[in-house]
């Protein structure tokens, strides 16, 4: 199975291009490109760039360059749930953009014509969820919005709009939906960096690139390994 991965950062595709074996890089368009196995699986690992357009930019040419089985959206996210901590991992069940609105007739967070949720594949989010980790796993709803959420108040909307949000992230919903209209399977796997509304909410998020991301990333592999070579 060919499988797309798309990072928006830097420090995000660095540790999952250490996870690859048979490396090879290219270049198409603004965006580049490492390719390489985990296991039976060939994967192709892309830097999307931060935020919506670049998401959705990259996930089109990300199809049309390699038509992949699948795409991950994988790297961190805020945590915005008192269950959830760093290092912790959510899982998209779901995801819906937490800044749309296109007025009367639509729910909020939906873009007209498409769904308000875009939902997580099944094989991939039951992989994912069955991981025998030390890590703790929760599936659930991702928000995404082009926002870093930093403002108790701010993620406060979020909930009272989301009741059941676990994460914020700037990338999931747009590559959620470019693969919805494409039809090509899609899940976002993404590891908890801060907990935004925290006091020390920016000092965790720059604790964790500095202290956590290796081990983190780790569970990010386990779950790579365990995919199968096809989608059921």
């Amino acid at each position: 199975m060919k499988i797309g991965i798309i990072t928006a950062m830097s420090s995000e595709q660095k540790q999952l291009a250490n996870q690859l074996t048979e490396i090879k890089e290219s270049s198409k368009g603004p965006f580049n490109y490492i390719e390489g196995k985990i296991n039976s699986n060939e994967i192709v690992l892309m830097q999307c760039g931060i935020g919506k357009v670049n998401a959705a930019a990259g996930t089109v040419e990300m199809i049309n360059n390699f038509q992949p089985d699948c795409i991950i959206s994988t790297g961190v996210a805020g945590g915005i749930d008192t269950c959830l901590k760093v290092m912790d991992v959510v899982v998209s069940r779901n995801i819906v953009y937490h800044d749309v609105w296109c007025g009367e007739g639509n729910a909020y967070g939906q873009i007209q014509g498409l769904p308000t949720f875009f939902e997580g594949n099944e094989t991939l989010y039951n992989t994912a969820m069955s991981l025998d980790t030390e890590t703790a796993i929760h599936g659930g709803l991702i928000c995404t919005g082009d926002k870093f959420i930093t403002d108790r108040k701010e993620l406060d909307e979020i909930k009272s709009n989301f009741h059941e949000g676990l994460a914020v992230d700037m990338e999931s919903a747009s590559i959620a939906q470019i693969c919805y209209l494409y039809k090509v399977p899609f899940i976002s796997f993404r590891i908890i960096s801060d907990t935004p509304g925290a006091e020390n909410h920016f000092d965790q998020y720059l604790n964790f690139w500095g202290e956590m991301a290796n081990r983190s990333f780790k569970v990010t592999e386990t779950f790579l390994k365990a995919l199968p070579n096809r989608i059921g």
